[in-house]
């Protein structure tokens, strides 16, 4: 009778040692899935023309305050080399280009959907010198006076303000003249930066970035438009996204109202075609 109620005994500690060791597993499935259903943050990266800078900082703190999960990083430079970026493979969710012809690259080699990119910008071509220089500068011949010795413009070949700069030499006819003072940089910014810092004695830069440093640099003419063409900014998602759903979310957010005052306040337009 012993031996029986001790063969109870055991089966009875057996079943409950078994019993809490399952639920025991099962608290930390559900621990371990709870976690995971929070997830890590959706990391967006958007590559951005230069002079997009200011303003795509500013609008990342009100969206990322607002929109729970997602965080932005930027990937700043010029056009032309940002475009050669996402052609070699970089994980880019959000092309904003300078310049159309570079998004239209990437739509022709359907790298960016038609359907998902479009001209939501405009901006306008200025040229800028020091603060404090005596030399007037009121068009384009005033650059080849001795007193301009340097003139700081994008290479051409990548950044679209550059290309502009040449159209605009080359159309008002100074550009063959202007070449020995030409000093070439690798985007908009480092133009700016070059005549802040007196690399330069003058720069192309487009209006948003002359605005940015007003109290270092002063607008020495704006530049006919006819001389160059429209500067449109495009946005685009990147076909290889793999945040397709908060790409699109961020693509609609970045043309929305509160989104395009925080542009305009930085001295952005909206295109003429919108």
């Amino acid at each position: 009778m012993r031996h029986v109620l001790a063969k109870k005994r055991w089966g009875f500690l057996a079943m409950l040692l078994i019993t809490v060791l399952v639920i025991s597993g099962c608290g930390n499935q559900q621990a371990g899935k709870s976690s995971g259903s929070k997830g890590d943050a959706v990391k967006l990266t958007v590559s951005a023309a230069a002079s997009l800078t200011d303003a795509l900082q500013e609008i990342q703190k009100n969206y990322e305050s607002q929109t729970s999960g997602v965080q932005l990083h930027f990937n700043f430079g010029g056009s032309g080399a940002l475009q050669q970026q996402i052609e070699q493979g970089a994980p880019v969710d959000l092309f904003l280009s300078a310049a159309s012809k570079n998004m239209q690259v990437l739509v022709d080699k359907q790298l960016v959907a038609s359907n998902q990119q479009n001209n939501f910008l405009a901006n306008e071509l200025t040229v800028i010198t020091a603060s404090e220089t005596s030399v007037s500068v009121q068009e384009a011949k005033d650059l080849l006076k001795t007193g301009i010795q340097k003139i700081a413009i994008g290479i051409p070949e990548t950044v679209p303000a550059g290309k502009y700069a040449q159209e605009a030499l080359s159309n008002a006819g100074v550009w063959d003249d202007a070449q020995s003072k030409l000093v070439q940089a690798k985007d908009v910014r480092q133009v700016l930066q070059y005549v802040q810092t007196g690399n330069a004695d003058a720069g192309f830069v487009y209006k948003t970035d002359a605005l940015t440093a007003k109290d270092k640099v002063k607008i020495a003419y704006t530049v006919d438009p006819k001389l160059y063409t429209p500067i449109t900014y495009p946005i685009g998602i990147v076909q290889a996204t793999n945040h397709a759903e908060e790409a699109k979310q961020l693509y609609d957010y970045l043309q929305s109202k509160e989104a395009m005052d925080v542009f305009v306040k930085y001295g952005f337009s909206v295109p003429d075609s919108k």
